[in-house]
């Protein structure tokens, strides 16, 4: 009984200690997920200056002059550039939802690898008890028949010594 008390306190420190650690993964998690979350708002950000630039005509008859384009163009490139940022950000992402997948895989097989080791443990100690219960039949049995042998002994002693007593007196009467 006081097995299974500390059984279940390390189990429930061994859980307590797993819960702390996926909870400051699942917080970093969460803190690159806000970050793809602004540079996709960056993103959609730039996309609108992009159109507006597109749509600026500051050229003679309502054409595009070079500066224009070039916003455009400088507009794209700084998408572009957001764009890679936003797909590092994502590797990280990913990165940290497979060391994630990872972490449960391997709590899942050591909680697996305990649980056969507590298993393993309860089956030598359910043996062992019940070879101290066979023993303690054993003992208890011979305990029993040494009690009945020393019961007869005791009777057989009474019984001889009455003998010797009544042909001590016989042997007395026939002296006298």
């Amino acid at each position: 009984m006081k097995y299974m008390r500390y059984l279940s306190f390390f189990l429930l420190l061994t859980a307590a200690f797993n819960a702390a650690a996926f909870q400051t993964d699942t917080s970093a998690y969460q803190a690159q997920r806000l970050r793809v979350n602004a540079l996709l708002a960056q993103r959609s950000a730039k996309f609108g200056q992009y159109d507006e630039s597109l749509n600026a005509r500051t050229g003679i008859f309502g054409f595009q002059t070079k500066k224009d384009i070039r916003n455009s163009n400088e507009i794209l490139r700084q998408i572009v550039l957001n764009d890679n940022s936003i797909f590092n950000e994502l590797k990280v992402l990913m990165e940290y939802k497979d060391l994630e997948v990872k972490q449960v895989k391997t709590n899942a097989n050591e909680s697996s690898s305990r649980i056969e080791n507590y298993k393993q443990s309860i089956k030598t100690l359910q043996d062992q008890n019940q070879k101290l219960k066979d023993e303690a039949k054993i003992l208890k049995r011979e305990k029993n028949l040494i009690s009945i042998l020393l019961g007869l002994f005791s009777i057989l002693t009474g019984i001889l010594t009455i003998i010797c007593l009544r042909k001590m007196k016989k042997n007395e009467k026939a002296t006298v």
